[in-house]
């Protein structure tokens, strides 16, 4: 259901979400939207009457936040990024997007490793022998 409301609001330039309907377009809490927006990565908008209302851009951005946080990128890193959106300053993102990238590698590595260790582990364990399951083993060399 979220996901069918989310596709609603993408063309949408009108303010018309509450911040209840605007964190389940982007399937986050109202308090993390409220904490995004005392981090200064999210607007908010003057109020009409006693509700503030949200349009498309804000579910984008939003969006932009809980992918790029996915990624590995930091809140500080995030607000960057928001900050150049638009600017000429392509080689700051560039390096932004290396140093991420790299990380990534690294980190996907580590899961390779790590998923090698468990397959070892399993197979090891499944092998029909007696005794204990050598699981200390299985992770050397990690």
């Amino acid at each position: 259901m979220v996901q069918s409301q989310a596709s609603n609001f993408d063309g949408a330039k009108q303010a018309h979400l509450t911040i209840a309907r605007l964190g389940a377009a982007a399937g986050v809490g109202v308090e993390t939207v409220r904490y995004y927006q005392r981090r200064g990565l999210l607007v908010v908008p003057a109020s009409a009457g006693a509700i503030r209302r949200y349009d498309a851009n804000d579910v984008r951005r939003l969006r932009f936040i809980r992918r790029a946080q996915a990624a590995g990128f930091t809140l500080d890193e995030i607000s960057e990024l928001l900050t150049l959106d638009r600017t000429e300053d392509r080689s700051r993102v560039r390096e932004l997007a290396t140093e991420r990238l790299t990380a990534l590698a690294t980190r996907i590595t580590e899961l390779e490793q790590s998923r090698a260790a468990l397959e070892r582990l399993r197979l090891t364990c499944a092998s029909g022998r007696k005794g204990p399951c050598p699981i200390l083993e299985a992770f050397d060399g990690i």
